[in-house]
């Protein structure tokens, strides 16, 4: 029997009985586990690649405004991670009724669909288009776009396939062939391996910062205001004593005034 934890010849290419033989010293580290025929435990991941995240590449592209992140994946392998790993700004454009690239416009917080600038709706949808390999020989189609967290993925999907949480708020628009439009974006475009999780991740974290400070300093405004109702409360409760002890040291001196009279009056 040949225990082969190597190639020939070298010390982990052993033959039965090459410890009892004296081939290998009873004394060696690995002595008790070969002659058990068990792999030694300090070979156990030897030669193993670790297990480290593969990243994926991913096109970015500039806006032809300058203002605004363009991305798509390689290949459905690689919209599969851009699926998982969107940002809550992030719209999603796809060829209608075709394959395509699955391209992604990265807006600013607080945008919504109707904020996207219409030169920018043109960039990402002439972008999938020619991305598009039935739909890049077409003289015009309809693309569809909604917001990344309207995507919906399940576990019976083909890589690449996407449904939607709510169908009625996903657009569709007809956009023409325009080899200007995505020449110029093509100049922008950069190769990165970006690790989207920790992107995501990262975002997720400033968003939930950004969440916890709007409330610390609403909780605060919310403090303030009670303290001053409750100072105009107590300066409106001392003005009221106030008026109440001026309306009776007038109704005390009106009364003695009343008596006085009264009183001359008796001896006239």
């Amino acid at each position: 029997m040949v225990l082969q934890y190597g190639p020939p010849g070298s010390l982990l290419y052993l033959e039965e009985g090459s410890v009892r033989r004296g081939l290998l010293s009873s004394h060696h580290p690995f002595a008790d586990s070969l002659i058990a025929g068990e792999r030694p435990k300090q070979l156990a991941h030897a030669g193993k690649p670790e297990n480290k995240p593969k990243l994926k590449m991913v096109y970015y592209f500039t806006t032809r405004c300058g203002n605004y992140v363009i991305y798509m994946g390689k290949d459905k392998y690689e919209n599969e991670d851009l699926i998982k790993y969107g940002h809550p700004e992030d719209c999603w454009f796809h060829v209608d009724d075709l394959s395509s690239a699955h391209v992604y416009l990265r807006l600013k917080p607080g945008m919504t669909l109707d904020d996207i600038p219409e030169d920018c709706l043109m960039d990402c949808c002439s972008l999938v288009k020619a991305n598009s390999i039935v739909g890049c020989k077409k003289s015009s189609v309809y693309v569809v776009y909604t917001r990344w967290k309207n995507l919906k993925k399940t576990s019976s999907m083909v890589d690449g396939q996407v449904g939607f949480h709510r169908p009625e708020n996903v657009r569709r628009t007809k956009v023409d062939k325009n080899n200007s439009i995505v020449n110029q974006l093509n100049k922008t475009k950069e190769e990165r391996y970006p690790n989207l999780a920790k992107e995501q991740k990262d975002r997720l974290d400033d968003i939930q910062a950004e969440i916890k400070a709007k409330r610390r300093a609403q909780d605060k405004a919310k403090r303030l205001e009670e303290l001053e109702k409750a100072r105009e409360k107590e300066e409106r409760s001392y003005d009221r004593m106030m008026q109440n002890m001026t309306s009776n040291t007038e109704m005390n001196a009106t009364a003695d005034s009343t008596a006085a009279e009264e009183f001359e009056d008796d001896f006239m």
